[in-house]
Order: structure tokens, then C-alpha cells, then sequence
């Protein structure tokens, strides 16, 4: 959720003034939190309530009702405005943005026990009450498997003994990558073939999971911590704040978040957001 949440906020005054370019100050005065981090919020709050499709309809209109002027799309700002509670099957990368908690709860206990994929129901239900377009399932679900694979890479069996140390972790994040590489191409048909420095020189502003979810995948793979992953995503241009939304997603689960990035993130935040995030951490503090 945070890491999402970070990428939203450092990603913010970029989104209509794009930078090519790596070297920019991570947090600015003027930086704030949007839409993404709203959204993220609401969906980590339904996934506490029960996670039906009721939950994250009631969480999705209550937070965006709350936060009405933080740069939603034209017709989600209706859907959100009006009671109708069904989908209008958008494929926008709202989707992909804000699904990150729906990873965190995925069942550890079950792939341990079977070496079997846990079920993403609550991701594919978080994107479809509003995004139920093929591509905007797709989206949400190829970043939820990322962050699950970055989170429990160590127990799918594509790992070498050498690979994993004591506590049966992974050692190396390079294998998370690889991992999430090849599934995000052969489950979802996204292209990952180009490199950052390839699709960054013509990359422009796109709010479609299509044109969203592989470049943003693609700043994590080659990045080296989590700060490199959120100015990768930066960097690109296009729709930065959703596109580092998206990226610091993945690399919270795969690097952790420094203290003083955490730390700074987190004075952008209101009160109400912040009670999300505090019991948010609790709430998963208590997950086996």
C-alpha cells in the first residue's frame, strides 16, 4: 500500500510537467497526494471490511466522495458522484494502481501447503465494480501477481537450493524478476521486451492499463532499491504519478521502504488517510 502511495505523491507535480530524466529532487514541497493514493486507501479499507464486491463499492464511493477534487477521470467522477453501483468498463490504469493491498492478503498458507497459486478473486473484484473491461482486469491482476511473487517468491518451485538461505527466503531479487518476467508475459501477453531507455524517448502521457502496466513493470525489473524504482518509473514520463503508483507497489514488496522515505511520505497524509494506514498495518501484521 505504501509503496504505491509514495510513488503517487513523489510522482504528482510530473504528471502534467513531465521530466526525462532520473535526477530530480525525491520530494518537493509542492508534492501531494492524489487520486492513486485515495484509491489505494479505499481499496485497502474494503479488503478490511470483507472484501465482497459490496465492500469495494461502498469504500471506492465513500473515499472518492471524501476526496472529491483529487483528479479522477471524467466517468469515474460520475460514476462516483451518482448511486448507480455498477461498472462502466473502463480499461484505464486505475485499475492497476490502486489493487496493491489485494496482494499483501493472499494466502501464504495455502501455496505453502500446496505449491499452488493462491486465488487474486480480491484483486479481479477490486478492479471490476468500476474497470470491467478485459484490460482493465488484466492490469490489476499482472501487478497483483507481481507484488505477490516479489512477497513470496520463496515458495514457488522455480528456485535452486542455492537460491534460498536459512529462513527459506529468497536471497536474490533478480530471481523475483526474472519470475515476474516471464508470467506477466505468458499470462497476460504484455510486451517487456523493451528496455527503460527505449520506450523513454517517445513515451507520452496514456491513462490505459495497456500502455501503463508493462512500462511501469518495466522500472522495476531494472531497477536497483526501491528510491531507483520510483525515479525509474518517473523518468519515463507519460502519467507519472499513477506510473510510480504502480512500480512502487512491486518494489515495496520486493526492497522494503527505507525509514525516511516512509517517514516523509507519510507527512503528506491527512489524518483520515493516515487511520487507513495505521490500521492497514495492523491489519496485516496479524496475517499468518
Amino acid at each position: 500500500m505504501l509503496g504505491a502511495i509514495i510513488g503517487d505523491i513523489v510522482g504528482s507535480i510530473y504528471e502534467w510537467c513531465n521530466i526525462k530524466t532520473k535526477d530530480f529532487p525525491l520530494f518537493q514541497n509542492n508534492c501531494f497526494f492524489t487520486d492513486d493514493t485515495v484509491m489505494t486507501a479505499a481499496v485497502a479499507d474494503a479488503v478490511m471490511k470483507g472484501g465482497t464486491r459490496d465492500d469495494f463499492i461502498d469504500s471506492i464511493k465513500y473515499w472518492g466522495r471524501k476526496y472529491p477534487d483529487c483528479g479522477y477521470g471524467s466517468r469515474f467522477s460520475v460514476w462516483l458522484k451518482y448511486d448507480n453501483r455498477k461498472p462502466y468498463n473502463s480499461w484505464g490504469n486505475g485499475s492497476a494502481m490502486r489493487v496493491s493491498p489485494c496482494a499483501w492478503v493472499m494466502s501464504t498458507h495455502f501455496c505453502r501447503q500446496t505449491g499452488i497459486w493462491p486465488t487474486n478473486r480480491l484483486a479481479e473484484l477490486s478492479a471490476a465494480v468500476t474497470h470491467n473491461h478485459p484490460e482493465g482486469i488484466k492490469g490489476a491482476l499482472a501487478v497483483n501477481d507481481a507484488i505477490f511473487i516479489c512477497l513470496y517468491r520463496n515458495y514457488l518451485k522455480t528456485l535452486s537450493d542455492d537460491d534460498i538461505d536459512d529462513n527459506g527466503n529468497a536471497r536474490i531479487v533478480e530471481k523475483y524478476k526474472e519470475y515476474i518476467k516471464k508470467h506477466t508475459e505468458k499470462e497476460y501477453g504484455y510486451d517487456l521486451n523493451k528496455t527503460l531507455d527505449e520506450i523513454r524517448p517517445k513515451y507520452a502521457f496514456n491513462e490505459s492499463c495497456q500502455e501503463t502496466v508493462p512500462q511501469a513493470v518495466t522500472a522495476f525489473l531494472e531497477s536497483t532499491d526501491f528510491e531507483d524504482a520510483i525515479r525509474n518509473a518517473i523518468s519515463l514520463g507519460g502519467d507519472s504519478d499513477t506510473l510510480a503508483a504502480i512500480t512502487g507497489s512491486i518494489a515495496e514488496a520486493a526492497y522494503g521502504i527505507p525509514d525516511w522515505i516512509r517517514d516523509k511520505a507519510l507527512s503528506y497524509l491527512d489524518a483520515p488517510l493516515l487511520d487507513v494506514y495505521e490500521r492497514w498495518r495492523a491489519y496485516i501484521a496479524d496475517k499468518p
